[in-house]
């Protein structure tokens, strides 16, 4: 048979390369916020998460999704998910690589930035399989509410060990941990839960708890904090899925939701009858029990975004560095370099204002970076701009995510339409960190519910931004007039106040840490008003070959 046509100009697979080496602003981020010491091992997994063998787990993970599995053979329900191998094997590296667990298990100087950064790089694999990895970790601050309850379960929830299947925690090596909260009538307001917890005569101390959870992602995991209305309140319990005695909870998986995206996690629908479970904190005072596991999915949502950021960067960079067309290297056409400039501009400043919130969770009175010694808050300011500042940053970062990844994939063209290429499932996942653990509406009304009750959160994110202030004119007049709008906030102009107040977050940092050229290009087109809505509107006279070579992934 004649050969019709060959292969040409066509780009070679971004494959078999470091994606940590390659990405130059995060290692900037770890070493300054003291975790250099950990750049060995990001390096070996960046290594494998820009392998050929863990990008086919990724794929494999979402083209065959988990099944539901209510009875086995004979009739009897077992309630079980079935994955395909990828997600095991995905999972078995996030865990090993302390992703879960590692920073509370081995809480060095820097642990928590280091595990950030491990999350960046191995979310560019498969997004989906960090939700349950998201949850175990920021359920160890919930269980120490209690001393017996956490004594029990945080070893099993930071050890280093994947171990899958439904068995008695005593056998385990390792747990997983998850949360049920959302319901069919209340969504994300959790006080109109209906789910009752009754407690349960014996010396135990249990609760029986009936109802149900209209989302409960990861119905796999070990062990789940859920919300239930106790005599006294809306309180939080522990609810395993395999009881101490060996027999299964009652934790009935009605179905799994059929989502945009996220697919090689299973979300589903739970019935409670009757299940077992142990109060977690205080009756009555569930939310604010859990609401510190809360506050770190949401900071895992801002990092799986920054992620995803970093990925569409990379991929479309890669193409236009080895594309032609119309007799030049689409890299050096200058609309094109627009583009693509902008799009690292955002993803640089979603992963700086990601990592310092990170290494809040540290609490260092100081940091190292490139440049010498920097001077952090106290530890009560670190705390008040975590908590401040992550419901900020997961309002517009995550916002921004859908976005960012539509023109990443349309810098590929058509073949950044087709599933091969990684794009649309980035696309598809980008708006689920926007909706998990509060939509864009509810992290803007923790904002403004801050501002009014927690003393010291508005003073401790002003003296953040004043730490850049003289450094660039752009900033300080954005500066200016953000606390102008401060003083006449209301709910209506939550949106707008809490974006600018990220906006001002993100170039107070990027000046201060970030490259000359990419603060510059950000004040310029966020700040300054001389940038448009779309990406690629940067305004002219920046230096785009410094932004775009910071960012170019080197095979």
């Amino acid at each position: 048979m004649p050969t019709t046509h060959e292969v040409l100009n066509q780009v070679p697979p971004l494959s078999g390369y470091d994606v940590f080496d390659a990405d130059t602003a995060l290692a900037e981020a770890v070493h300054r916020h003291g975790a250099g010491w950990a750049t060995d091992e990001l390096s070996a997994l960046g290594r494998l998460a820009g392998s050929a063998r863990a990008q086919a787990w990724g794929e494999n993970a979402n083209r065959y999704p988990p099944e539901l599995r209510t009875h086995d053979r004979y009739g009897h329900r077992v309630d079980e998910v079935v994955f395909h191998p990828a997600y095991h094997d995905l999972m078995t590296v996030a865990v090993r690589g302390g992703i879960a667990g590692g920073p509370w298990r081995d809480p060095v100087p820097g642990a928590h930035v280091a595990r950030a950064a491990a999350l960046i790089i191995w979310s560019q694999v498969d997004a989906g399989h960090i939700c349950p990895v998201s949850m175990t970790y920021a359920a160890v601050p919930a269980f120490r509410v209690d001393p017996d309850l956490g004594a029990y379960w945080e070893p099993l929830l930071t050890a280093p060990h994947y171990d899958p299947g439904l068995s008695p925690s005593t056998a385990k090596a390792g747990v997983l941990a998850g949360m049920a909260m959302t319901e069919k009538q209340g969504g994300s307001d959790v006080r109109a839960n209906l789910t009752r917890a009754v407690p349960r005569a014996g010396d135990d101390g249990s609760y029986a708890i009936t109802g149900h959870k209209w989302f409960c992602s990861a119905p796999m995991n070990d062990v789940f904090l859920m919300l239930a209305q106790a005599p006294a309140g809306l309180s939080c319990f522990v609810v395993p899925r395999v009881l101490p005695d060996g027999t299964r909870n009652t934790f009935r998986l009605q179905r799994l939701k059929d989502k945009l995206g996220n697919r090689s996690n299973a979300s589903s629908e739970v019935e409670f009858a009757d299940t077992t479970g142990w109060l977690l904190g205080e009756e009555g005072r569930g939310v604010a029990t859990i609401v510190e596991m809360v506050a770190l999915t949401r900071l895992d949502c801002v990092l799986g975004t920054a992620a995803l950021m970093r990925f569409g960067v990379a991929q479309a960079l890669h193409h236009a560095a080895h594309r032609r067309a119309f007799d030049r290297d689409v890299i050096d056409a200058p609309l094109a370099r627009n583009v693509l400039a902008d799009l690292a501009v955002e993803a640089e400043a979603a992963m700086v204002l990601g990592m310092r919130l990170a290494a809040t969770l540290d609490r260092r009175p100081a940091a190292a970076s490139a440049g010498g010694a920097v001077s952090l808050p106290p530890p009560d300011s670190e705390l008040a701009i975590r908590r401040f500042g992550t419901a900020v940053a997961k309002f517009q970062v995550c916002k921004r995510g859908p976005s960012h990844a539509a023109e990443a994939l349309e810098c590929l063209g058509g073949n950044g339409y087709v599933e091969e290429s990684g794009l649309p499932r980035v696309y598809r996942d980008a708006p689920l960190n926007s909706i998990w653990e509060g939509t864009g509406n509810i992290n803007a009304l923790d904002v403004l519910r801050a501002m009014g009750r927690q003393p010291g959160c508005v003073e401790a994110f002003d003296d953040e931004i004043d730490a850049a202030a003289g450094c660039d004119r752009r900033l300080d007049d954005a500066a200016g007039a953000l606390r102008r709008e401060l003083a006449t906030v209301d709910e209506y102009g939550a949106r707008r106040l809490v974006e600018r107040m990220a906006l001002v977050l993100q170039g107070a940092l990027l000046v201060r840490y970030g490259s000359p050229a990419v603060a510059d290009a950000f004040c310029a087109s966020r700040l300054n008003g001389n940038g448009g809505y779309a990406f690629g509107t940067l305004p002219s006279g920046l230096d785009l070959t410094a932004i775009l070579e910071r960012h170019r992934p080197k095979l």
